[in-house]
């Protein structure tokens, strides 16, 4: 965008670049999501009925009341604040997802995939190659229906941090490739970050646009994004290029030495107000999120009185998370894709593990090697529901030449994450889509092989899945012999979960199978010290 029709854009309603992102993403098509800081409750229990389990009496503890609806003392004042708190955020969205300077979708483009390969030295990767890098890169294409890869070139370079980001002779030699491919509107440069001088200086230099890995990354999450969560991370992770932009806008300027350095007399240089303007936005913008950070807190207070484990499915970017979790769960209105990050936003899913337990499995987005870091910052708020999680299942693609990389990748953003050590050592590891290996065995200790396309070693996957939850949550699995004259059933009902009932009329006794917590447990053995139970 040039610099006076950026003026223009400052000048009637002081809002400039500090403007909000939603242009490109209502031109990708956006869906409706079942986010977690959003969810309908009644949508997200209503499959909870296990084939077989009895509905339990109106009076009971039971997930068909929903995550977030009335059941249990102290439910009308959380409701309340989550409705002032949607009430607040709504205000705001209006003006943070107006247009953007960035948020203009760069349109169908014919690119020229480039892969500066560091063949020496300390920044040489060791778990990758050049071939495997580019082919990431490429998929990154892919994923962008309007884009067209013409040519993958891979150029050596010592040190990709220098200012054209190869020496001369091999600028050079890359510079005549481009040039010689006709129809060419852009050329994807494979690295983190480029500077906006080292941007301007490429273009100039090839004749047409040039993208890094976060530009690339970036607009790929504006067609992807679903809810207002997704879309505010998004224009936070802009924040950084704008000011990018807004330093090379004024570079220009002084070597034109045309116009005022001051804004209509106000004492504020051309810089200086635009900075204001994009430090107010962001601001603004974290304000907004830290509001819907604390409606998914009052959810999540809401699941820990209910008592419903939470599980977290976490993996590298189309490693088969999504596919997974509809196996487990069975909700037919997931509907997986094969393509890079096409989960954005965190998302609830009711299941049941073997014993009939209730769980919630979390989809969260995945993970990519050299994810820039102002990207991962932006969707820190969403990745720290995985620190109030139960247990964590890691997904991993196992057919991926650059599987060992990629939980490489996974580990270390988790640990970033600063965790609970618990949460980490119970982890369940995850190889998934061994239906395309012939007899495949897990060399890692206690991984699981599975296919969550074709359901194969799901049953032990939620064998494992409920141990862990077990230990994790201190409940326990038993069966309780009652008087059905007595207190003791509706007790269980409110308290605990019941799974079973085997009425014996003789004696008007029952056998009664539950999930009960520890504390649980301890109330009901004083409460009815003569009761008799039986723990498998």
């Amino acid at each position: 965008m040039g610099l006076g029709l950026l003026s223009r854009s400052l000048l009637p309603c002081c809002r400039g670049v500090a403007a909000a992102l939603g242009a490109a993403a209502a031109r990708c098509h956006p869906l409706p999501a079942r986010s977690l800081g959003a969810a309908a409750p009644a949508r997200l229990w209503a499959p909870l009925r296990p084939p077989g389990v009895g509905e339990p009496p109106r009076a009971g503890g039971g997930p068909r009341k929903g995550v977030a609806g009335a059941g249990g003392g102290g439910g009308g004042e959380e409701e309340e604040e989550e409705a002032e708190v949607e009430v607040e955020v709504e205000v705001e969205l209006e003006e943070l997802l107006g247009p953007s300077p960035l948020s203009t979708s760069p349109g169908a483009q014919r690119v020229a995939v480039v892969h500066p390969a560091v063949k020496w030295g300390p920044k040489k990767p060791q778990l990758s190659t050049a071939e495997l890098q580019i082919a990431e890169a490429v998929a990154l294409v892919d994923t962008l229906q309007s884009w067209t890869i013409l040519d993958k070139i891979i150029i050596p370079t010592k040190n990709p941090d220098k200012k054209f980001i190869f020496g001369k002779g091999n600028f050079q030699v890359l510079t005549e490739k481009i040039k010689k491919l006709s129809h060419l509107t852009a050329v994807f440069l494979n690295v983190e970050r480029l500077s906006s001088l080292t941007k301007k200086e490429l273009e100039d230099a090839w004749g047409v646009k040039v993208f890094d890995r976060y530009t690339v990354v970036l607009h790929i999450f504006r067609c992807n994004a679903r809810t207002k969560e997704a879309k505010l991370q998004i224009a936070l992770a802009e924040i950084p290029l704008l000011r990018s932009n807004l330093k090379n806008e004024v570079s220009q300027l002084d070597q034109q030495r045309g116009g005022s350095r001051y804004i209509m007399g106000s004492g504020e240089t051309f810089m200086e107000t635009q900075n204001r303007l994009l430090k107010e936005k962001e601001l603004k913008i974290r304000s907004a999120l830290e509001k819907l950070r604390r409606k998914r807190s009052i959810l999540r207070n809401q699941r820990k009185r209910r008592e419903f484990p939470i599980i977290s499915v976490m993996g590298y970017t189309n490693c088969g998370k999504t596919t997974l979790i509809k196996s487990l769960t069975g909700e037919a209105g997931l509907q997986p894709k094969d393509q890079l990050f096409a989960t954005l936003d965190i998302t609830a899913h009711a299941g049941y593990l073997p014993s009939h337990m209730p769980v919630i499995y979390v989809d969260t987005i995945g993970f990519l090697s050299d994810l820039p870091h102002n990207l991962v910052e932006s969707f820190s708020s969403t990745l720290e529901e995985v620190a109030y999680s139960d247990l964590i299942v890691h997904v991993r693609d196992i057919t991926h030449p650059e599987t060992i990389l990629q939980k490489a990748s996974v580990l270390s953003v988790l640990k970033n994450l600063n965790l609970p050590s618990h949460l980490l050592e119970s982890m369940v590891e995850v190889h998934n889509k061994v239906d395309l290996i012939e007899r495949y065995k897990p060399t890692e200790e206690n991984a699981l092989a599975i296919s969550a396309l074709h359901g194969h070693g799901l049953e032990e996957l939620k064998e494992e899945i409920e141990k862990r939850i077990l230990k994790a949550t201190g409940k326990k699995i038993l069966t309780v012999k009652i008087n059905l004259e007595g207190p003791q059933l509706s007790w269980l009902y409110k308290q605990a979960t019941v799974q079973e009932v085997e009425v014996t009329p003789e004696d008007g006794t029952a056998s009664v199978k539950v999930i009960i917590s520890n504390s649980a447990y301890g109330k009901y053995r004083k409460l009815f010290p003569n009761s008799k139970l039986f723990i498998p």
